[in-house]
């Protein structure tokens, strides 16, 4: 590959900061603005805000911190087989990442955003070591999912026992988790398979080499990743459940475990562009779910915004500030 023209690298390097900033900020008022009831939700906020329920949603804030803090201790973790990272550096790689999600499919770019933080010479294999951290937070999510499916499908078949459609659906769905929560799970405790398997396609035998780094793993740190993954799962149905009291929806533990287990587990296998229809399918998906338990669909609504603004949003905002300090290309 030919070095880059100084002067595209000084373009590339402080130019693309605050273009990301500022496309940012355009797809965040643009999304919200094509949602309904927006300014009903937006109100609710702001008389929570006002009221004595600001308590609950500064924790919600705190949550978040804690969230984002144990997913930057997981990327510490993994990328130490590469490059030790302090714990700062792996949250700032975390917010870049966050930041670069908001562009790209099914959050694609969030890797992109993660490697920025390594040596150049180390990127391509960190991928491969970032979606370590992807597969122990889905299988979380895929075998919560099952648990939130069952719960559901016991309470709409008891509520609505001819409705055969809807049970079918729901039995399929169980059963598609359950194959792929298996498959997940082996790949996960066998990722050396994962390698094995890449080596005997001929076409992908000079990549393979980038993704050796995944051999070094045991189950010792899978099992530190995974117990990671756990934890940051439940501090999002904590922050789902303050937020349901706070606007009133009137959920119990359980039930917002149930619906909240089944939407995450939506939002992690529909294809979606996190700028143009992540909050409309988060909406979406919570009303249909909750609406078995509460009628407060206004409620639900605000839940969904706010949970938006302050887990991806806000890290989004801090994430595009950060990338006005990379050097996306060193000087040699």
């Amino acid at each position: 590959m030919l070095p880059l023209n100084k002067n595209i690298k000084l373009i590339l390097n402080y130019v693309i900061g605050p273009l990301v900033f500022c496309l940012l900020a355009f797809s965040i008022y643009k999304q919200l603005n094509r949602q309904p009831n927006w300014e009903q939700s937006l109100h609710q906020i702001k008389e929570a805000f006002a009221g004595m329920q600001i308590g609950k949603l500064v924790v919600v804030i705190l949550l978040m911190l804690i969230n984002w803090g144990i997913e930057a201790r997981k990327w510490q973790l993994v990328i130490r087989k590469l490059q030790p990272l302090s714990l700062w550096q792996s949250t700032k790689a975390i917010f870049t990442g966050t930041t670069l999600a908001f562009f790209t499919p099914n959050r694609m770019g969030e890797y992109f955003g993660r490697i920025l933080y390594i040596e150049e010479g180390n990127r391509i294999k960190a991928i491969s070591l970032t979606i370590v951290c992807s597969m122990a937070q889905l299988l979380v999510t895929m075998i919560a999912g099952l648990v939130g499916l069952i719960y559901l499908r016991h309470t709409i078949l008891t509520t609505q026992p001819a409705d055969e459609s809807m049970a079918f659906w729901i039995n399929t769905v169980l059963w598609v988790t359950v194959f792929g929560a298996v498959v997940l799970t082996l790949l996960y405790f066998r990722l050396a398979w994962l390698v094995k398997g890449l080596e005997m396609i001929p076409k992908l035998g000079k990549m393979v080499k980038y993704i050796r780094v995944l051999d070094s793993f045991n189950a010792t740190i899978l099992w530190k990743i995974l117990s990671l993954s756990i934890i940051r799962y439940a501090v999002f149905v904590a922050q789902y459940y303050l937020l349901f009291e706070v606007f009133n929806v009137g959920l119990t533990l359980t039930e917002t475990f149930a619906s909240m287990a089944v939407v995450f587990l939506v939002l992690a296998i529909v294809p979606s562009i996190a700028m143009i229809t992540e909050l409309g399918v988060r909406w979406k998906a919570s009303i249909e779910l909750v609406q078995f338990f509460s009628t407060n669909m206004i409620g639900v609504l605000a839940t969904s915004l706010s949970i938006w603004v302050i887990n991806l949003v806000i890290p989004a905002l801090i994430g595009s500030l950060l990338i006005l300090s990379i050097r996306i290309f060193r000087n040699r």
